[in-house]
């Protein structure tokens, strides 16, 4: 790890990732989980505002920088939730099978190395009658804004910390073993090759 993705990167996906129609987007999604909540991708701890005390028995953060997780301890002693951290890669959960209410991903699908694999670990460490609950950004359904993300995801890749800007989220959501319930979409304000998002819930099947 280089400088730059010790100090600088981490700060800057924190900024990046708390603008307000980011913050926007947390506010639909987060509220939806309930019961033992697992979260994917716990990053700096931007979602904690955003959960509801009484809904949620248990939060579990995975996150496996440990720059975040440092970013995070402010949001956590602010928190009336009590976090406990999962220091792992999504793609091997240390939960056991059927433990968990709702798992909560948001814009964290992006960076994820292996995708299907994680969200069927998110299928695996569910409860009968378990929700997914997504917020993503990812592949756009202008031909001309996909060109852009293709053509720019390489160099994007390197500079954000393994961010892609074309991932085809319902796709990989599906792929990992989840029938969608809902799914909504939109371009937030913003640069368009980041900006198209996708949020919902999905069930395993």
């Amino acid at each position: 790890m280089n400088l730059y993705e010790r100090f600088v990167l981490p700060r800057l996906l924190h900024l990046a990732c708390g603008l307000k129609p980011a913050r926007l987007q947390r506010q639909k999604v987060v509220p939806i989980a309930s019961g033992d909540v697992l979260e994917i991708g716990f990053g700096s701890g931007l979602n904690l505002p955003h959960y509801d005390p009484a809904a949620v028995n248990r939060l579990w953060a995975l996150e496996p920088s440990e720059e975040m997780r440092d970013l995070a301890q402010a949001a956590v002693k602010t928190s009336a939730l009590a976090v406990q951290f999962l220091n792992a890669s999504a793609e091997e959960i240390p939960l056991p099978d059927g433990s968990v209410d709702t798992v909560l991903v948001t814009y964290a699908l992006c960076t994820i190395p292996d995708v299907p694999q994680a969200i069927s670990e998110a299928r695996r460490v569910l409860k009968q009658g378990g929700r997914l609950v997504f917020c993503e950004h990812g592949e756009a359904p202008d031909e001309n804004v996909r060109r852009w993300q293709n053509r720019l995801n390489p160099v994007w890749r390197r500079l954000a910390g393994g961010c892609n800007l074309n991932r085809p989220i319902p796709s990989l959501i599906e792929a990992g073993g989840f029938h969608i319930e809902n799914l909504s979409t939109m371009y937030l304000p913003g640069w368009r090759p980041a900006s198209f998002n996708y949020w919902g819930t999905a069930t395993p099947l």
